[in-house]
């Protein structure tokens, strides 16, 4: 949260396709926001450490004798204090007025404008026992960790911002003694925004709150712009709530297929088959990819063609890595086809959002294979058989949506090579407005990322109920003799494999020459602004010297 967005943007320039990786306590509502919609990936640790209790938080307006009864209790249970001020020129009166109330007291103080090494060296005196309270400005607010102080004054609390009191509020409570965070405020000063920032901090004082902090300070503040630098906005003109689902629905028609990203499938078919999980303890089956020694000898060259293999995003990268592999080390042998055909199928089931693949029996005695698509919807299916040869589904591979996906009141089975009416099947939730069915549509896609999130820890298909999500059947795989069941499965999901592929590759196309001709617009403005002022300058020296660059 102490990076703009122009600092953040310059860290993605360090090298092409570089992955970031962002940890903050309190997203700024700008990131926030790019979470929320799924522009970006998030995740949230809630679990505290061990033993820590939640500091108990008091607003309330500025009083010594608040202050005075924080401090002696504070000191009487032999630890230190925290006195927080938001400008350097306070501290000296804020210094007059604590040696007031108490005249023996061991103070020291911290902020930024001291010379080199001064602050660290008093935060370090202060750390080691040397004083009762450090009186600083936000300097604190990061980096710095005492178990021993358990109590935090924060005088004119309503002149900072959100994530700057949550910060302040952590520097407390890091071991388990029960800590207390006092912000003090004046009545005369207090603002709209700066009321509710106060507010949000006696409300959300758990442990691991920081990201219900951060999003109130977006309903407060606003989104900013997820295209430009502005990292809050004017969201809360046309409410939180509706400017999310306004958001959310442009995505949803820029994404035609957003399918949730699916890091691993959980393949739980008879003898591992189609299985690339590594053994995780002595004695269990270690199924991960592997180049046969004999056809790449070189260790180091094995092991990293192994690795692009393992981070392949798609059938065609494999097939790319593969033919590299014929004209570089010779014609496969069997086995490592048959590993790749594993490598395949994985990738097929990741780009088609499926988590979990195993076989039911479907009550006929047949045993038949569901494959689980937690985050697929009619939209998503209708759009792919609209781009497959004579626009229908792949014969042998049917789908089931619940219910609640079709507005109906049975599940919808959609069989493969038989004809569809699309315009029944795209009639789903994605474009209903009213707002228990936006709702609702929240709720199911949080549902679906927290289902795939758990696929792998699932060891059979009978231990969770498939019925209530969206799922592929293949019908009597289990009369396909063990060894050829990937094959199988591969003949059925590639050709909607190669329509999610194509669909993805030409929205990152038009993405790119959209990102460079807004560049060009941008590198044009700026010429033109520079070729301006130019001008300026030169017709206001022609004007001081007549023309002829002479004086009057």
């Amino acid at each position: 949260q102490r990076f703009g967005v122009k600092q953040k943007e310059r860290l993605k320039l360090i090298c092409n396709g570089v992955d970031v990786l962002t940890l903050s306590a309190t997203p700024i509502p700008r990131t926030l926001q790019m979470s929320l919609s799924g522009i970006r990936d998030t995740s949230t640790i809630r679990s505290p450490p061990p033993m820590r209790k939640a500091t108990k938080s008091f607003v309330t307006q500025y009083d010594q004798e608040v202050i005075r009864d924080a401090i002696h209790t504070e000191l009487e249970r032999g630890g230190q204090c925290y006195f927080v001020v938001p400008r350097i020129a306070q501290l000296e009166e804020a210094e007059k007025m604590i040696r007031d109330l108490f005249p023996d007291i061991r103070m020291i103080q911290a902020h930024g404008r001291q010379t080199s090494g001064t602050a660290e060296n008093n935060v370090a005196a202060f750390a080691e026992g040397n004083y009762d309270i450090l009186l600083a400005t936000t300097v604190i607010e990061n980096g710095v960790d005492i178990p021993r102080v358990n109590t935090i004054i924060i005088q004119n609390a309503q002149s900072f911002g959100m994530s700057t009191l949550y910060q302040l509020r952590g520097r407390v409570g890091r071991s388990d003694v029960q800590a207390f965070a006092y912000f003090l405020h004046k009545t005369e000063a207090i603002t709209e925004q700066s009321a509710m920032r106060l507010q949000a901090m006696a409300d959300l004082h758990e442990l691991g709150s920081g990201f219900d902090v951060a999003n109130r300070d977006l309903e407060i503040r606003g989104a900013g712009s997820l295209l430009g630098t502005e990292q809050s906005g004017l969201a809360a003109k046309v409410g939180f709530d509706l400017y999310m689902r306004m958001l959310k629905k442009s995505i949803r028609q820029l994404r035609g297929l957003d399918l949730p990203a699916v890091l691993r499938t959980n393949i739980l078919l008879p003898g591992d088959e189609g299985s690339i999980e590594v053994g995780t303890y002595a004695g269990s089956d270690d199924n991960s990819f592997k180049i046969p020694e004999k056809y790449i000898p070189d260790f180091a060259e094995r092991a990293k063609e192994e690795g692009e293999s393992r981070l392949a995003e798609s059938t065609a990268k494999l097939v790319e890595l593969t033919n590299y592999w014929k004209k570089t080390y010779g014609n496969l042998p069997a086995s490592l086809q048959s590993e790749l055909k594993k490598m395949h199928l994985h990738a097929c089931t990741r780009q088609l959002g499926i988590d979990l693949v195993g076989m039911q029996d479907n009550g006929e005695g047949r045993m038949d294979c569901v494959l689980r698509s937690p985050g697929l919807r009619p939209r998503h299916w209708a759009y792919i058989c609209s781009v497959l040869p004579k626009g229908l589904p792949t014969k042998g591979l049917d789908v089931v949506f619940p219910a609640r996906f079709v507005n109906s009141a049975e599940d919808a089975t959609i069989e493969g090579g038989k004809s569809m009416d699309l315009k029944s099947l795209l009639a789903d939730q994605s474009g209903n407005e009213e707002e228990e069915e936006w709702d609702a549509l929240d709720q199911e896609e949080g549902e679906a990322m927290k289902q795939i999130a758990s696929a792998m820890n699932v060891k059979s298909l009978d231990d969770i109920n498939n019925e209530e999500y969206p799922r592929f059947i293949i019908k009597d795989l289990g009369s396909v003799k063990e060894g050829a069941r990937v094959g199988a499965l591969l003949k059925v999901l590639l050709p909607a494999t190669k329509v999610v592929f194509e669909k993805q590759e030409s929205d990152k196309e038009k993405a790119k020459v959209a990102h460079e001709l807004r560049e060009k617009r941008e590198a044009m403005k700026k010429q033109k602004k520079e070729n301006d002022s130019l001008e300026r300058r030169r017709m206001g020296y022609a004007m001081t010297n007549g023309g002829n660059g002479l004086p009057q």
